[in-house]
This record gives structure tokens, sequence and C-alpha cells, in this order.
């Protein structure tokens, strides 16, 4: 009798024989379809969505050359995976890179396809966004968001000194502490850090709180020491204590976008890029109290849309607020109005200027336009009852007599005092020859300058202006302001940014107004995203929505119906339009405004996890929690939604074969405000893509779903939540079938799309 260990011994022994041999089954095939987004910023660490088949765990993402790397992948299931790319320098005088995207799969296991992705170097692109004077009046501190820096500049001395921050800084203020100490505080874009930077010259002194990311705009109680942070991932205002460290004090929802704020007494005032509106909260509380704008019969004062008055729909992205204490007044700059249907058939309605507003009443009192630029920082001289108003488009500070401006609209009419150029530095390259500048009504050639943030020293005797394009510091004497002669001092190199000199020539045609219209690239799409809705700027004339540009390199064509098919055509005919053909674009200032616009990728998706992929569960803005992975099985499947919305991009403009599809899916054609002066011809939408959803508003060509007309006919905020909207107001066939999805499956869906 053979023994167990034996007869075992035996049969593992057959088992193995040549004839009984086990013949590996074959490893499937893992294989790439596509990647989405396809461009994206190496400013920051990048979330991406890998779509394909036969994924397996522990597969790798892998960049081809100059990058050369592989990065973790998590699997969803065999066809949707998650990275999350960082670490991808560049040289700096490179504008992007296309690379080469593969799989990498596990030993012995077979990988096939292959897509591109465009990694724009935006890491080596100096964009100085933001400035801020210390409380001692010794230096000024000012903001690149690309590159992670602060600059601070000895003002006696002219020296300057770059320090370390967080991932993209994004707003500055100054804190007096209760030691007499003076801080600056750094809210950031993707780091959830305040930072608190004590600087003398002879060191520095740092504190990290925790603060919410995706900051907009900052302010400081310096009586209380409460820091109030906007941030537009949520759409939320927080309180946080700095004596406390970073102690949440109250944090409350907001209008989308949230960004330039201003404490004004006990209130809290903060301007919602998407609706125009200045919001009003209880700084004790966190409770809002009020969205105010402009509304038929607001006064205009000046510039082409005066006569427009009554025909007022809303107001524009409020750009800078700025508080007067002594005149109990808020002022706003923006673009002005915004115009609606009206006889005359007046379209896109670009006056900028500076609004007065009475907080007490909740009115817009009037607003002064200057026919002409962009506005966009303020500074509020409340001594001398002076406002000084940055014009990045035109290249000049405006000093204003706040009395004027807040006594009459007749008084207002003579408010400005002083219009002060700032030229670019000596050797400065422009984008026409110089002659072709400040002749025929044209720009002078300051617009090169790109004046964005401004701040007063202490005393009030010296106006700072950070120049976004020349990257300078400017210093303006305005000791004799009022009487109409301040004096431009000097200006201070802070950083040299003309690696990228085609780029930049580009960036400064997007945002300037070189024909004096008041009408630029950016006016309509503020940094390359939205501005909410105007009347049309095209036919059929109605209302539109202004739609981003961020990432639009890659969905042409453009408008509805589609009149460009390119971004280079779109160039040429947008800003030649804008300038009123007052010197239409050249060849080169085509080539320029269209790499520029062209490396406008999406904001990171801020909803996704350290490896890229979606959290399990996500909270919606308006409160229930969604399951972004329960929710793209209903998004290709029960919801009907990816036959016109298909990954990576989520449009059907994707890629050429399905490229320029106009249908009519049962959506609102326009508005219904003053229908008989809107064109109701509908030949159809594109379907627009999805990436960044979280940030857009309103949705839908119309804005239908986000806003409502109301009596008086002006157009109002009906939710913050607008992808809510398209689902459960405009979701049955043929757009799609969201209908048929129970509450909690609508939950799940919205998750996923908040995660696109």
């Amino acid at each position: 009798m053979i023994s167990r260990s034996v007869g075992a011994f035996l049969i593992s022994v057959l088992a193995c024989s040549p004839s009984k041999a086990k013949i590996p089954a074959r490893l499937p095939v893992i294989h790439l379809n596509d990647v989405g987004p396809r461009l994206i910023s190496n400013q920051t660490s990048q979330p991406i969505a890998i779509y394909g088949s036969g994924f397996q765990r522990g597969a790798r993402l892998h960049l081809g050359a100059p990058f050369n790397r592989d990065f973790a992948m998590t699997t969803w299931d065999d066809s949707h995976g998650y990275a999350r790319l960082a670490g991808l320098p560049m040289p700096p005088e490179t504008v992007e890179q296309t690379v080469s995207v593969t799989l990498v799969a596990g030993a012995d296991q077979p990988a096939s396809g292959e897509a591109t992705l465009t990694v724009v170097n935006d890491a080596q692109f100096p964009d100085l966004v933001t400035l801020i004077c210390s409380p001692d009046g010794k230096f000024a501190f000012a903001a690149s968001t690309t590159t992670d820096e602060l600059i601070a500049v000895d003002l006696a001395s002219g020296k300057s000194s770059t320090l370390s921050t967080g991932d993209g800084p994004a707003a500055l203020a100054s804190w007096l502490d209760a030691d007499g100490r003076g801080w600056i505080a750094v809210a950031h874009k993707f780091a959830p850090e305040l930072h608190l930077i004590h600087f003398t010259g002879d060191g520095v002194e740092r504190r990290v709180l925790p603060a919410p990311a995706y900051a907009s705009g900052l302010a400081i109680d310096q009586q209380r020491g409460i820091a109030y942070l906007a941030e537009q991932a949520l759409d939320t205002v927080s309180a946080l204590s700095l004596v406390e460290n970073g102690r949440v004090v109250w944090r409350s929802r907001a209008r989308p976008n949230p960004r330039a704020l201003a404490i004004a007494g006990e209130l809290l005032a903060v301007g919602s890029l998407q609706t125009g509106e200045v919001e009003l909260f209880d700084r004790n509380s966190g409770r809002m109290l009020e969205a105010i704008a402009p509304h038929p019969g607001t006064p205009i004062l000046g510039g082409r849309t005066e006569r427009y008055s009554r025909y007022v729909m809303g107001g524009k992205a409020p750009r800078d607020l700025a508080w007067s204490a002594a005149l109990g007044r808020l002022f706003v700059s923006s673009i002005g109005p915004n115009i609606g249907p009206n006889p005359d058939r007046w379209e896109i309605s670009g006056n900028g200027g500076v609004a007065a507003v009475d907080l007490s009443s909740r009115k817009f009192l009037r607003h002064l336009g200057f026919g002409s630029g962009v506005p966009e920082g303020l500074a509020m001289d409340d001594r001398r009852a002076l406002v000084y108003v940055a014009d990045i488009a035109v290249g000049i500070i405006r000093v204003l007599d706040a009395k004027k401006l807040v006594a009459t609209d007749e008084a207002s009419r003579d408010s400005l005092i002083q219009e002060i150029p700032i030229p670019p530095p000596a050797g400065f390259p422009t984008a026409r020859p110089p002659n072709d500048y400040g002749v025929a009504g044209r720009a002078g050639i300051e617009m090169h300058s790109g004046p964005k943030a401004i701040a007063l020293t202490p005393d009030g005797s010296t106006l700072l202006v950070l120049n976004r394009f020349t990257g300078t510091l400017a210093r303006i004497d305005v000791s004799q302001a009022r009487r109409g002669q301040a004096v431009l001092k000097d200006q201070l190199l802070l950083a040299a940014g003309l690696a990228q000199q085609q780029r930049r020539i580009g960036q400064i045609l997007y945002f300037a107004d070189f024909g004096r219209s008041g009408m630029s690239c950016d006016s309509c799409h503020l940094e390359g995203h939205t501005e909410g809705v105007f009347f049309a700027k095209t036919h059929p004339l109605r209302i539109y929505r202004a739609t981003t540009v961020r990432g639009s390199r890659y969905t042409p064509p453009y408008f509805t119906p589609a009149s460009t098919f390119s971004l280079s055509q779109t160039a040429l005919f947008v800003g030649s339009r804008n300038r009123l053909h007052n010197g239409d674009l050249t060849a080169d200032e085509v080539a320029a405004l269209t790499m520029y616009t062209e490396t406008l990728s999406t904001l990171p998706n801020p909803f996704a996890g350290p490896n890229g992929a979606p959290p399990q569960e996500l909270e919606l803005p308006d409160g229930p929690n969604g399951s972004p992975q329960r929710g793209m099985r209903l998004f290709e499947g029960k919801a009907g939604c990816s036959p016109c919305h298909p990954p990576p991009l989520f449009t059907t403009d994707q890629d050429a074969p399905t490229r320029g599809r106009y249908l009519k899916v049962g959506t609102p054609t326009a508005l219904p405000l003053r229908l008989e002066m809107q064109d109701q011809l509908n030949k159809g939408f594109a379907p627009p893509s999805l990436i960044g959803a979280w940030d857009i508003f309103p949705m839908l060509t119309s804005g239908a779903a986000g806003l409502h007309v109301r009596g008086d006919g002006s157009i109002g905020v009906a939710t913050r939540f607008p992808l809510r909207a398209v689902i459960e107001m405009y979701g049955k066939p043929p757009h799609g079938n969201a209908a048929a999805l129970t509450l909690d499956e609508r939950d799940d869906l919205l998750a996923y799309l908040l995660s696109l």
C-alpha cells in the first residue's frame, strides 16, 4: 500500500509531465483608447481620466519623450482608470509639449493603443496677479500664481527678494497683529493653506494655517484678526480666525465664482464673477443678507451704452471692490451694466467703468462709463476722497473724485481727474509697429503693460501698480493727485517674463482694448473662462451664455451656428471685430493670440483624490451625497448622456468625424426677456464639453439653467447649482433621459458630472 505522502508526490509528478502540463492562459490585452482632458498645465498636479479596455490592477500610465515617466493608475473597472500627473518640467522657452501616452501592464501582459496629451508650460510663464503693501509701508509684495512665488520689494532701496509659497498663490492681504508685527497673508489656488509671512528683509517667519483651496479673494479685519476668504470650488466665503490657528468662525455659500471682497462696516461685500452681483454678508454670523446688481433704469453716465439704461438686465463681473467708510459707499469696477434686448438691437455692451453702490438702500446708484478699457484693481484713499482705477486693457491709471461720483448723476460726469499712462520698459516688444499706437483713436503703446492690481502706501503718498505683462512694479507720486498732478516716478522689474515671447504678446492681445471700443477677449471670457450671460454678439441675435475658452482648443467649431472652425479663425474674426476693425489683426497678432488661447487649459478638478480618481462619495453643492462611480454607469447607460457627450472631452466636437453636429434637444432657445427683440430661429445647439462642468454658471446656451427673468425685466439667479436644473428641468428625451432616474440616481449622476 502506498502512503499518502508518496501518492501525493506521484500525482504531482504526473501532473507536471509533458503530456499533462497545463498551458498558461493568454493574458488579456490592456488597451488605451484616450485620455482626458487632452490639454493640461504643468503648474500643479493634474488628475487625468483614462479610457480603454482590459484594465488590470497594477497597470501604469506612461508619458513619452521628453518626460519618459510612468504614473500609477487607479482603475474603477476594466475600462475606466485615473492617474495624477505631476513633476513635468520644461525649459523656460518651451510653450508646450505634446507627448505620446501609452499603458504599461504587468509582467508578460500585452498592451496596445496610444493617445496624445499636450502639457502647457505655465510653470515657466510668470503671471503677476495680486499686490499688497506692508502695514509699515516699507515693502510691497506681489504674487505670481503660475510660478508659486511671492516677490518682496524693499521700497526704499528698490531691491527685491523672492519667497516661496504654497501651490498657486492667488490672493494677498496684510495684517498687523496685537504685538504690532506686520504679516502678509497668502491664499492659494491649489494648496488648502493660508500662509502668514512676516518679512523684515533680514529674515522670514512663516505660519501655515488650514484654509480652503481654490482661493479667489481675501480680506482681513485688522481689529478682530479675522481673514475672509472666497473660493470657487464650492463657491463659499469663510471667516477664519488668525489668532486661533485658522479656526473656522463661519462658512457660507456664495454666488458662483466669488472673488473681490470688501469689508464695509459690519458687512462683507462679495462680488460674483459669473452672476454680476454683489452679495452682502453679515460679518458676525456669515448670513447672506442680499444680492444686489444694476436693474432697469440704473443710470449709466458716459460711453456708448448710456442711452440703454432702461434695458439693463443685470450686472457684469465685479472685478474689484473698494469701500469708503467716510462716504459710506462701495465702489465696483466692471465692464458695465449688462444691456439686454433692445429696439436698436445693440449687441455686446462693454462700457468699462466704476459704479457707486449704496449698501444701506441696497442699490446701485450709477455707473460711470469710460467708453473704453477694462477696469480691474481699485484703491480707495478715504482721507483725500479719491478712487484709483487700474485699466488692464489700455494701460492707464485713472484718478476719480469719489465725492462727485457718489453725489449726483451730473456731478459724476465730472469725477475723472486724471489719466496716467504706464508705458512698458524700453525695448519691450510690441504686438504691432510702435507708430500704430495712439493714432486714429487707438490705445497707446502703454496697453502692453497691463496694470492689474494697485495698492496705496499707508500715508497715501504713493500708488503702487503691478503690471501683469511687463512684470514691473510702477510707483506713482499721488501726493498732488487731487490737483491732477500725479506723476509716474519709476518702475522696478520684478519678473522677467519674455522667455515665451510670442505667448506673452498673445496674452497682451487677449486682455487689450486696442481699438478703445470697450471690448477685449477678456471682457467676455474673464481669465479665459466665462462671464455669465450677454445679449447676442452674433446671429441669431438673442441672449447667450458666454462660454469658456479653457480647453476649447480641441472642440471646434465655435459659435451657434458655427462660424469659425479653429482658434486662429476665431482670433482673426473676433479680435478684429472687438476693435471695430480699427486696425484688423495682423498675421503675427493672429498667431500670438491663437497661441495664448490654445494654452488656456481647464482647471484641475478639485474633487479628485490624491490618486486622481473621484471619491467614493461626493457632497453636492445643494447638500445630498452622490456616488461618482455609480453616476458614471448611469451616464453611459440609463440616463442616455454619452451619445452626445462621449469621453474623453464629453462632446461630439472632440473628434473630426463627429464634429459640428447641431442638435435640437428641447432646451430653451432664449431667456424669456423681451422675446420680440430676440431672434427665435433655432437650428440646434452644439453639445458643450462637460470637462470642468463643476465651474460653469449658468448652463445651456441660453443660460436658462441657473437664471430666471424677474418681473422688472432683470435677470436673477434661480439656483446656484445649474447642473441639477439641467437634468431635472431639461433632462428628458431627446436631451438624454435623466427624467427616468430616481432621486438617488440623479444625485449619483450629478456627482459624476461634478467629477469631470
